[in-house]
């Protein structure tokens, strides 16, 4: 596609965009009620996965289960959690949307994450964010690693430097694999050593990717 922005911001969305954890619990919960699943999950416990494939998810939660069973289980909540997210989405950061709207002026936006089959759809759609968007992938799609997907949208969308935003040292690993700078959402979920930038709030982030970008 033809696209006249050549530099992108791609973000990471749990821990970076939004809390979606209130949300999710009670979805994945309702859900192992109804199949006959004996598990209990936290607001806590679930920003606690953020970052990770649904693989590791399911692993990490039943070490002991067999996979294909507990990758079904988890599929299953994460299928579950689009529904309320989509109806009325996850509680964004402050100022999320008129950054969003100041970025976009000048850069291409996406959002790349590890997340399952409709979840950025359900953020798209729930907090009306998908106007400020160009683009977004997942692991769950592709079956790609968070750096090689960070590549594919920048590939296939003519971007020739973009930065990475995200809150996790997974983030910050894929990045370095995708070889973007790395912002990292001190706000967020996890803790980073060696980012190329941290804010502290998503005000920052203008200023913040305009001098990595070298604007």
């Amino acid at each position: 596609m033809s696209n006249p922005k050549k530099q992108a911001i791609i973000f990471d969305l749990d821990g970076t965009l939004w809390d979606a954890s209130e949300t999710i619990a009670p979805a994945w919960n309702e859900w192992c009620r109804t199949h006959g699943v004996d598990r209990l999950f936290t607001p806590a416990d679930c920003r606690s996965y953020c970052g990770k494939t649904l693989p590791e998810i399911a692993a990490y939660v039943f070490p002991q289960a067999e996979p294909a069973w507990r990758e079904a289980v988890i599929e299953g909540c994460c299928d579950a959690e689009c529904i309320p997210l989509a109806e009325h989405g996850g509680s964004l950061y402050p100022d999320t949307e008129a950054v969003l709207k100041e970025l976009g002026e000048k850069f291409f936006l996406a959002v790349v994450s590890n997340c399952g089959l409709g979840y950025i759809e359900a953020f798209f759609s729930g907090n009306q964010t998908g106007q400020y968007f160009d683009d977004c992938e997942n692991a769950a799609r592709t079956g790609l690693s968070k750096g090689e997907n960070i590549r594919l949208v920048m590939e296939r969308n003519g971007i020739e430097k973009a930065v990475y935003v995200g809150d996790t040292e997974g983030d910050h690993a894929a990045a370095r694999a995708a070889g973007v700078p790395f912002i990292h959402a001190g706000y967020g979920f996890g803790t980073v050593s060696g980012a190329d930038a941290v804010i502290r709030m998503l005000e920052e982030l203008p200023q913040a990717a305009a001098k990595l970008l070298g604007d």
